[in-house]
Formats: C-alpha cells, sequence, structure tokens
C-alpha cells in the first residue's frame, strides 16, 4: 500500500487508514485483531481511534493488540479528545484541562506513552481558541503526542490555528481530518485549499458515504447494517435519498463495467484525489475490511473518474448555495 507524506511534516501515513468506531461496540475484540492483521499485512499504517468511540473501549481493544497481534512501532496511531458522551448528552470540551486529560485516559487505555497524533474532535463554542491552541502545544512539548490536528473543524479553524501555531517554537498544524467521499465534498471548496495553501495534510473519514457506497442501501436499510442499527441509524439516514441514490447508481454501474465492486470504484475515486493523505474506513467485520483493501491496486480510467465527478457535484454546490 502506498505511503503518503502528511501535508509538509516528516510523517507518512498509509493511503487507506483504519477506522475503529465500531469495536468495542459492532466489532468485537477477536474481529479486531483479525482486522488489524490484516491490515497491516497490507500495508496500512494509519490506525484511528478516539477517547469517545465506545466510551473507551476501542482504545481499550486497540491497546490490547500492541505487541500481540501488531508491534506498536509499525503503526501510526491517531487519537481524537475533546468529545465525550454523557448522562446529558454529548459534551463538547475543548478546553485545556479537558484535552490534556482525555489525551492522558487515552495513553492509558492504549497503553503507551504517546501518539503519533491527536486530533480535536469538534468545534467548542465555549472555549478560547486560543487556549485549545496552547493545550495542543503543550500536547506535543511534554511528548504524549508528536502531531496534532483538528477534526470536523472548519477552514477559518484551520487557517487560525495553523496561523497561532507558525509562532510556537517545534509545533505544527499538522493535519485536518474530515467527512470526504462521493457524497460528501464540501471541503473541496474551503478546507482542502485552505490545507494546501498551509501545507496541512488532509485526512478523510468516512469514505464509504457511510457505508452508502458500497451499494448495500440500493433496494432498502438490510438487516444488520448501520443503518438498521439504533445507534447508526440516523448517522446514515442523511445519505439514504434522492440525491445520494444518483451517486450511488453511479458508483455502480462504473463498477459493473470494470468488473469491480461499488466500494472499491468510491475508494479508487477518492484515493486519486492528490490532496489527500489517508483515506480512513471503518469496517465492522474483517470481510469488509479485505473488500475496501482490494480497492489499492484500482485505477480508474479518466472517463470514469470524469464522470462520478460530475455525478456528485451536487455536494459541493449545496454548500456554495
Amino acid at each position: 500500500m502506498e505511503n503518503r507524506r502528511l501535508g509538509r511534516t516528516g510523517l507518512h501515513v498509509s493511503a487507506l487508514g483504519l477506522g475503529t468506531m465500531t469495536w468495542g461496540r459492532e466489532t468485537d475484540a477477536q474481529d479486531a485483531a483479525v482486522q488489524l492483521r490484516d491490515f497491516t499485512d497490507a500495508g496500512g499504517t494509519l490506525v484511528d481511534t478516539a477517547g469517545s468511540y465506545a466510551d473507551g473501549a476501542s482504545e481499550e481493544i486497540l491497546g490490547a493488540l500492541l505487541g500481540s497481534a501488531v508491534h506498536r512501532d509499525d503503526l501510526v496511531l491517531c487519537t481524537k479528545g475533546g468529545l465525550r458522551q454523557t448522562a446529558r448528552g454529548t459534551v463538547v470540551d475543548s478546553s485545556r484541562r479537558a484535552l490534556l486529560t482525555d489525551l492522558d485516559a487515552s495513553l492509558a487505555r492504549l497503553g503507551t506513552d504517546h501518539v503519533d497524533m491527536f486530533l480535536v474532535q469538534a468545534p467548542d463554542l465555549g472555549t478560547p481558541l486560543d487556549e485549545t491552541v496552547d493545550a495542543l502545544s503543550h500536547a506535543v512539548t511534554s511528548g504524549r503526542a508528536l502531531y496534532v490536528g483538528l477534526s470536523n473543524h472548519s477552514a477559518w479553524h484551520t487557517g487560525y490555528v495553523a496561523g497561532r501555531f507558525s509562532q510556537a517554537d517545534g509545533v505544527t498544524l499538522a493535519a485536518v481530518e474530515v467527512e470526504h467521499s462521493l457524497l460528501a465534498r464540501a471541503l473541496e471548496d474551503d478546507i482542502v485549499p485552505a490545507a494546501q495553501a498551509l501545507g496541512v495534510g488532509v485526512i478523510g473519514w468516512s469514505a464509504l458515504g457511510r457505508g452508502v457506497l458500497t451499494g448495500k442501501y440500493r433496494g432498502g436499510v438490510p438487516a444488520g447494517s448501520r443503518g438498521a442499527s439504533a445507534q447508526l441509524a440516523g448517522f446514515v439516514e442523511p445519505y439514504l435519498g434522492e440525491a445520494a441514490s444518483s451517486v450511488v447508481d453511479a458508483v455502480c454501474t462504473a463498477a459493473a463495467g470494470l468488473g469491480r465492486e461499488p466500494l472499491e470504484v468510491a475508494l479508487a475515486w477518492l484515493l486519486d484525489r492528490d490532496y489527500l493523505a489517508s483515506a480512513v474506513v471503518g469496517a465492522r467485520t474483517p470481510g469488509q475490511l479485505r473488500a475496501a483493501l482490494g480497492a489499492v491496486d484500482l485505477v480508474l480510467p479518466p472517463a470514469v473518474s470524469l464522470a462520478l465527478d460530475d455525478v456528485s457535484a451536487g455536494d459541493r454546490e449545496s454548500a456554495r448555495a
């Protein structure tokens, strides 16, 4: 698998990243171990997790696998803080106290003294952005994180934080992580140009459009899918409408013509973006991950890529409106 440079840093990450949001919930420890071995055997390095995933169980499972299923130094570990579930609902907190506490808790669950990347998981309107920058800077200077970045933040946040870091010795904004697929292209008009101008790496999450680009929802919501689960039905539902259906139909038509699977075509389109460092794929089962890994050798014919560009352009146009 190709390894790509993350922005202007010296860090390289695998073109496909392994997402672990389902670990500890839909994916048990045994299947997680198989996924991790298959991923690293295919040349994958970037493993993306968060303290909020399954209330920390995702990190606990991953931590137990370090040194047994894989060697810690063979992975680029990325975790996130600043978001937690409480009895009152989701709490976003990017204060210095919350971020550094979250990071320390993640390190304990992962069983390591540092992560390769620590990201702020969501914007916090209640905390001054300068305080968040200070916390991230301290994460690096204290050795708990080698690189830091933002997840799900705007282009304005990206520019401001990058500018503030330019004044800090030895600390830079390494990455922005944002949803990106054929069904989520709005970032191409603002976040991507900002990241390119600032030398910040772009990591795309939910590279298969929350599972919809596999084509499995074309005939309805199948039992056992994320769209049928109580926890994730609302996550999938926005991509089950008519606009997304036309994109999925085009992907399936292209896949049939190429003799490949729809998810391979969708991932190949995304991996061809020259600004993208890594596309994160979260799989519930080892079989789903193996199917995704099959996309790394697929190069789409230019005519197919352009056709998919055109049919999926609606997301960018709606973002401009």
